[in-house]
């Protein structure tokens, strides 16, 4: 890829795989007790999820955070967290998701995880499936939690 003729998403999905490179060989870090803070933190954000637990569901971002997903523009905090909301409160169709950690690995205040969403939506009895692979990048925050501040996804 020539970085002159290069997108904005090319150059954040190069800097995340530059980063990951760094990380990889760090020993042990998917089994840390930071690692399993950042593994609690999904599992606790795909139950509130899951629950429609509305109330929690921003919880796992940081307020700068940005992301891109396949095929949307760039976004911030404040439309994940009014799209989460607004589908949580759609009575008309029931979302679920399903959590598929590939790893974790971790340096200092920064954390990148792989992993796999599947997206279930039920509506009128039909079920449709989706899988979102992607990368979070996490940061610890001042007061010790760990939140996502980037990541990107695509549906595959």
């Amino acid at each position: 890829m020539r970085l002159d003729a290069a997108t904005p998403r090319q150059h954040l999905f190069a800097a995340m795989l530059g980063l990951i490179a760094f990380l990889t060989p760090l020993p042990g870090v998917a089994g840390s007790e930071t690692g399993a803070k950042i593994r609690q933190a999904l599992q606790d954000w795909t139950q509130d999820f899951n629950v429609g637990n509305a109330a929690r569901i921003c919880d796992l971002f940081a307020p700068d955070l940005r992301y891109d997903y396949r095929g949307f523009p760039e976004r911030g905090y404040a439309e994940i967290c009014s799209t989460l909301q607004r589908s949580l409160k759609d009575r008309s169709k029931r979302y679920s998701y399903a959590l598929d950690i590939k790893e974790i690995l971790v340096a200092g205040d920064l954390a990148i995880v792989r992993l796999v969403w599947t997206l279930t939506i039920t509506e009128n009895g039909s079920k449709t499936q989706t899988r979102e692979p992607g990368m979070d990048l996490f940061q610890r925050q001042p007061d010790g939690t760990w939140k996502i501040i980037r990541y990107i996804a695509y549906e595959s």
